[in-house]
């Protein structure tokens, strides 16, 4: 049985857009879980770093101070909303690397349709923030993450085929 795992190199890369957007997420992925941890270290270096990604976060998220806490008193370098959007975008790259972009919620394969698609899920990350600031509901992390979720999954279903072109398997695809 072969290993399907994104991060067991169940392929080799055949084009720099494809390396480089796997180490951009996974830096994504573990950055702003890693700064209140590495802000809490005893090290003196890990606190520095951990002040680097809190001010990218900080550059990115709308609402960083949002953040749940993960070690007291620091909190994840990003809202749950920005971490539900990374999230999705790696639910759907390991999609990917499971089939190759050969299934039918790959947007990217219906040209401009596939654009309108993904910009109407995307706009799910605006529309909680906007209902947010017009007092439509209080701030719920739950909800956050999960219009960034939807908002990831849109972004990643038209994103990955674009970004991977070119995934040589070393192993058989399940049916």
């Amino acid at each position: 049985m072969a290993n399907s795992s994104i991060f067991a190199a169940p392929f080799r890369y055949r084009s720099w857009s494809s390396l480089l957007g796997d180490v951009v997420l996974a830096g994504l992925v573990s950055g702003p879980l890693a700064a209140p941890f590495l802000a809490a270290a005893p090290l003196p270096v890990l606190p520095q770093i951990a002040a680097i990604i809190y001010t990218m976060g900080q550059h990115v998220c709308p609402q960083p101070e949002l953040g749940p806490m993960l070690w007291s008193p620091h909190i994840m370098a990003v809202c749950t909303r920005c971490y539900g959007t990374v999230l999705g975008l790696v639910v759907m790259r390991w999609l990917y690397a499971k089939d190759q972009g050969r299934s039918r919620y790959w947007l990217e394969q219906y040209g401009l349709w596939g654009f309108v698609a993904t910009f109407l899920l995307c706009l799910f990350y605006p529309l909680e923030l906007a209902l947010q600031g017009f007092g439509s509901w209080q701030i719920n992390n739950g909800v956050m993450g999960l219009f960034g979720l939807v908002a990831g999954l849109g972004l990643g279903a038209y994103l990955m085929p674009i970004l991977h072109p070119g995934i040589v398997r070393t192993g058989p695809l399940k049916p």
